[in-house]
């Protein structure tokens, strides 16, 4: 007869017994309260020097339709934008031209102008702000106003 080898357990090592801490006792904590942001509560927002300049220089050169959308809150990319139209595509070229002009003189630096030699739609990058400038057709065409939903010019 073979000899049968009994499976042993090993022995548990023995357990110190540590006397117990009493319980601490522990005090509900007031829920804390996160801080609103300012972009909740809808305060008509205050134009910036930059956002004055730009509307003035488009009203001095009889910009048609100007429109200020407020984006702060809305895109990283800028904080607002304005739209407006010139009745032709030299009329749209020159007043980007005098804008980027205007804005050098009051210490902005030179601002890129995209879209200057066709006309049609010419982008005028601000910083803060940008603006688009447009022959009426192609305002129509496109409907910025449409897409951040601020109502249709029709």
């Amino acid at each position: 007869m073979k000899s049968a080898k009994i499976a042993q357990k090993p022995a548990k090592k023995p357990v110190k017994q540590t006397a117990k801490k009493p319980a601490k006792k522990t005090v509900a904590k007031k829920p804390v309260k996160k801080a609103v942001k300012a972009a909740t509560v809808k305060k008509p927002a205050q134009q910036s020097d930059l956002l004055k300049r730009i509307l003035v220089s488009l009203d001095d050169d009889k910009a048609e339709n100007i429109v200020t959308i407020d984006l702060e809150g809305r895109s990283a990319l800028c904080d607002a934008a304005v739209i407006a139209s010139g009745r032709s595509s030299r009329h749209v070229s020159a007043m980007a031209e005098h804008l980027a002009r205007r804005l050098k003189e009051g210490g902005y630096g030179t601002r890129p102008i995209s879209g200057q030699a066709q006309g049609d739609w010419v982008l005028v990058d601000a910083g803060d702000v940008i603006v688009h400038l447009f022959r009426p057709e192609v305002r129509d065409y496109y409907d910025l106003e449409g897409m951040w939903s601020v109502g249709s010019r029709k």
